[in-house]
């Protein structure tokens, strides 16, 4: 007898169905176990978790000789994902379980030697595809069921063990389907951090509003301890909440990486990475032997910092081109090429010089010109383009540091945030932002008048800047125009806008 069960592995952060075959024939001596279908060494492992969890489970495991084929043939199948549709396939072919119960049902999970769950990554992923293939069902490990439980037309049953997942398939009513509940499931997000704590430094959170407010992307240039990383860190806290599908592309992508730890459903935080400048190629844009998300994946509609940006590989800087301009990542491999979401603000932050003291009068510089030159070109022109606020974080003054007077709030700052970017969802549609505006865009929604263009003919003439940096001075002058209501982008709008291109 040949029994089928249906399940699925990861591809990146896409889920991929599978069809697990088991087949029964009679053996000569004892039993054996046989697992085809192009398994990684995870899945070729789970014929021994499967059998020992049977036989803890007080269930009966055939006597027989077992094949169990995994489909298609061709996909590599990887990761713990099969041990419990591995265990009900072959519980059905024994006649445990009816295997009709299989054909509209999605079984995912890690089972343990004693047949208790284990969570697994990419759930969402895994619920999604259920919803796009037509499954009428999904049973998953009970702590991953909350999080799947947003593919709203699949019904999501959370198991703990095998001995609860047979007792469903044999039609038990004692376990219910996780249901998505609006009101009990979005969650804001609270922060530890807030920009009332940060002394001074008002040019410095003007700059990060309008980066909040439009999507841009910030390189902060300062000497040690002026407050840059403090600046960057509290960015989260003034973006706006994360809409539901929002939500549910960040937890995609920290679900497939195994990023999520102990925390059950959506991820409703906008997500902050800060990887150390050490981090490899593969770390920060994604890849690996089984391609993985990297950090500026993993900031997704987030914030991306990187602190000491001149001390990244300049392979790892050149790489982040690509993402920056088109919100996506593309990892090519020989035998697979996957492309991961990417939209993230750059926070960049650096030094003035290598020793981090040029221009303060208090402390004298020790690096000769020729190393601040080449600490400087670190960062190629081309990636300085694609960042549209440059920004000088000088050190507090003994005033500043003495002020007890606490700061403007995020709270604050984000309600003006969220009223900009409700103009600029009205303007362009969707959750889209003035950074990603399209040239042509510009051109209809940034009119000048004959004020604003000859101002522009001059900033352009002066400056020297390319194609690329005028659009980009235009797109933050959109933003700040945005966060003062006006409709029209005016000329104070564009000269605040030009100042943060000074430096570049």
């Amino acid at each position: 007898m040949i029994s089928k069960a249906h399940s699925a592995t990861l591809n990146g952060i896409e889920a991929l169905p599978i069809v697990i075959e088991v087949d029964l024939q009679p053996a000569q001596e004892g039993s054996m176990f046989a697992l085809v279908g192009l398994p990684d060494q995870a899945v070729a492992e789970s014929k021994e978790r499967v059998r020992t969890a049977i036989r803890n489970s007080q269930l009966d495991f055939p006597k027989k000789r077992v094949l169990c084929n995994l489909a298609p043939g061709d996909v590599r199948k990887e990761g713990p994902f099969l041990d419990l549709p591995i265990a009900c396939a072959v519980l059905a072919a024994n006649g445990v379980l009816p295997a009709s119960e299989l054909d509209s049902t999605l079984i995912i999970g890690e089972m343990g030697l004693d047949g208790q769950m284990r969570p697994v990554d990419g759930a969402v992923s895994v619920a999604l595809m259920a919803l796009e293939q037509g499954f009428k069902r999904l049973i998953m490990p009970l702590h991953n069921a909350r999080e799947a439980a947003v593919a709203v037309g699949v019904e999501v049953y959370g198991v703990r063990n095998l001995l609860e997942a047979v007792e469903l398939l044999n039609g038990s009513p004692l376990i219910q389907p996780v249901v998505f509940d609006d009101g009990e499931d979005v969650r804001l997000p609270q922060y530890e951090v807030d920009y009332s704590d940060v002394k001074g430094q008002k040019h410095a959170i003007r700059a990060l509003e309008i980066a909040a407010a439009g999507g841009h992307n910030v390189l902060m240039v300062g000497p040690p301890g002026s407050g840059k990383t403090m600046l960057a860190r509290r960015l989260p806290t003034i973006l706006p909440p994360l809409k539901l599908e929002e939500a549910i592309a960040v937890t995609r992508i920290h679900s497939s990486a195994g990023q999520k730890g102990a925390r059950e459903g959506l991820v409703w935080e906008r997500p902050f990475r800060s990887p150390h400048h050490s981090a490899s190629h593969a770390a920060i844009v994604g890849g690996g032997k089984n391609p993985k998300p990297g950090e500026i994946s993993l900031g997704h509609f987030g914030v991306l910092l990187m602190d000491e940006m001149p001390e990244f590989d300049r392979s790892v800087l050149e790489a982040l081109r690509q993402p920056l301009e088109d919100g996506v990542i593309t990892v090519a491999r020989v035998s697979n090429t996957l492309t991961f979401p990417a939209e993230c603000i750059l926070i960049g932050a650096m030094n003035p010089c290598p020793c981090g003291f040029k221009g303060l009068p208090e402390q004298k510089c020790v690096s000769n010109p020729a190393s601040c030159s080449k600490y400087a070109s670190k960062i190629s022109g081309p990636l300085m383009d694609r960042i549209d606020i440059h920004l000088e974080v000088p050190r507090l003054k003994p005033d500043e540091l003495m002020d007890k007077e606490p700061g403007e709030g995020s709270s604050e700052i984000r309600a003006r945030v969220v009223a900009a970017r409700d103009r600029q969802a009205a303007r362009l549609g969707g959750a889209r932002v003035n950074a990603k505006m399209t040239p042509r865009e510009i051109r209809e929604m940034v009119v000048l008048d004959e004020e604003c263009d000859q101002f522009m003919r001059a900033v352009a003439a002066r400056m020297n800047i390319s194609g690329r940096v005028f659009d980009r001075i235009l797109r933050v002058g959109r933003t700040i125009a945005d966060l003062d209501g006006s409709e029209q982008v005016k000329k104070a709008h564009l000269a605040e806008a030009v100042q943060y291109r000074e430096r570049g």
